[in-house]
């Protein structure tokens, strides 16, 4: 079923929240009357009551006696966790063990899934796809079940070319590969061009799949400081290019995974600008744009490439059909050698759900479909990230992403994460522990929370606890009670 959309009080207290934690509303401020607030949204006194008393739970606002509704004063957890310093040394990758073992448990539907990397199921349009699907088989002719080899369906390339000309990326038909997901187009671009022992630069923190990746194919990774809010810095990056090799750069720019950064429009073509003069090129990885908040999204790096040398990578993963597997990579002058090496790897695409999604894009829907679902993760997140503040430890930083369902925590240095993790796992809560997003794990007291389930009732529950486990290893001086877990 499709997203249900949130109460005219769950979105009031959406963006009165937004505006206290962009600083628009300080602490301190006095809210507009009930009402004002009526008047302004054109909602009932009993909506605002409702929004306020939300915000008071959250620990957001306090109400004064015979005075009004104010801004409570912000505890050190609203701060924003610091851009980590990185050393230039290139290291060897080996995180997809500790990964695995530590995620393959979030499949588990007992288990509450703040480590998981997808939102909640019931968030995607489940029955309109599955008519897709229907229409797409009956009218499916024999000639279709090759002609989609190696590239793709062509009804499914020619929708996607339009919906990013229409957002300002005109992307050409022949440089469009279909493949198994994002994962497998960004595995590919990487490969086109490197080879074993080469050296990739790399966000830090970064996406752990990124490094399983440059695990596979025997590269090493140079990480390149990323700020929490505006992404890599492009400084670093360009340091770092004058004194080294680089064989490639694996960038998010779009809601980054882990930190939730975006790179403002400004920036974009200058990153393509900077590498493209050291000749490195830009594997682009942008699964999470379409969950973006804001109306008007930054263009992709993609849009500013002149020289074939930004090698674009997205899905309908996160954002529609997640266990449908079908991404594209848009490569440029790679184009070629990515087909190549997807022919003699998977050979091509799955056709069924390519034609079922093509009808679906075709039919209308999506964009409706996509503003329920922003709608329900912006819910999401606001409400972890204020159940954060109200149990986490002192000192913990909390990300703000404009979109998307990842918060980033950066809490006491004391606390070890991957002991936290593991403890609240084995009482049925997953999270995802700073160390899976660094070559040389140093993330050892951040945390990535996933928000994105946020009609699951245990959520809150699951976030109160974590919280009690993290005070509870740091006043045993960062380590859970010997022989037991904390309490």
């Amino acid at each position: 079923m499709s997203a249900a959309l949130p109460t005219r009080y769950d979105q009031l207290a959406a963006d009165m929240t937004e505006a206290i934690h962009s600083g628009l509303l300080r602490p301190g401020d006095r809210l507009p009357s009930v009402r004002q607030t009526c008047t302004r949204r054109g909602v009932s006194p009993a909506t605002v009551f409702q929004a306020y008393g939300l915000l008071e739970e959250r620990g957001l606002i306090e109400a004064r006696p015979r005075s009004g509704y104010y801004v409570r004063a912000r505890s050190t957890r609203s701060a924003t966790p610091q851009a980590a310093a990185v050393p230039a040394e290139a290291t060897p990758v080996a995180v997809a063990a500790l990964a695995f073992d530590l995620l393959e448990r979030t499949r588990d539907p007992a288990v509450v899934p703040l480590g998981s990397a997808f939102p909640a199921a019931t968030l995607f349009p489940i029955e309109a796809l599955a008519r897709s699907a229907g229409r797409a088989l009956r009218r499916l002719k024999p000639e279709q079940i090759t002609s989609a080899l190696t590239s793709g369906d062509p009804a499914l390339r020619q929708a996607l070319l339009r919906r990013h000309a229409l957002q300002g990326v005109p992307l050409t038909d022949d440089e469009l590969v279909i493949t198994h997901g994002a994962m497998e187009a960004l595995n590919l671009c990487l490969q086109a061009v490197t080879r074993p022992g080469d050296t990739v630069a790399v966000e830090s923190p970064c996406f752990y799949a990124a490094l399983h990746a440059l695990e596979r194919l025997q590269l090493r990774a140079v990480e390149v400081p990323t700020d929490p809010q505006e992404g890599l810095d492009l400084d670093a990056l360009d340091a770092l290019l004058q004194q080294r090799r680089v064989a490639a750069c694996w960038v998010m720019p779009t809601l980054q995974n882990p930190l939730g950064a975006t790179m403002p429009a400004a920036r974009r073509p200058a990153l393509v600008a900077l590498l493209a003069h050291h000749g490195v090129p830009l594997i682009e990885d942008d699964v999470y744009a379409e969950l973006q908040s804001d109306a008007r999204r930054p263009l992709p790096a993609k849009a500013h490439d002149t020289q074939g040398e930004v090698l674009y990578c997205s899905s309908l993963s996160k954002c529609l059909a997640p266990g449908w597997r079908v991404g594209w990579a848009a490569a440029g002058r790679h184009a070629d050698t990515v087909r190549r090496l997807k022919m003699m790897t998977s050979l091509t695409t799955a056709l069924p759900p390519q034609l079922a999604l093509a009808d679906y894009l075709a039919h209308g829907g999506y964009d409706r479909h996509l503003r329920q679902l922003r709608a329900a993760l912006d819910r999401g997140r606001l409400q972890v990230a204020a159940w954060v503040e109200a149990h986490f430890p002192e000192g913990t930083r909390i990300t703000r992403p404009r979109g998307g369902y990842f918060l980033w925590l950066e809490l006491p240095a004391a606390i070890d994460t991957l002991a936290l993790c593991r403890d609240a796992l084995a009482e049925g809560i997953s999270s995802a522990p700073g160390v899976l997003f660094s070559a040389d794990r140093r993330f050892t007291h951040h945390l990535r929370l996933n928000t994105g389930h946020p009609d699951d009732a245990r959520v809150p529950d699951a976030v109160r606890r974590l919280g009690e486990l993290a005070r509870a290893q740091l006043a045993h001086g960062g380590q859970a009670p010997a022989g037991q877990a904390p309490a």
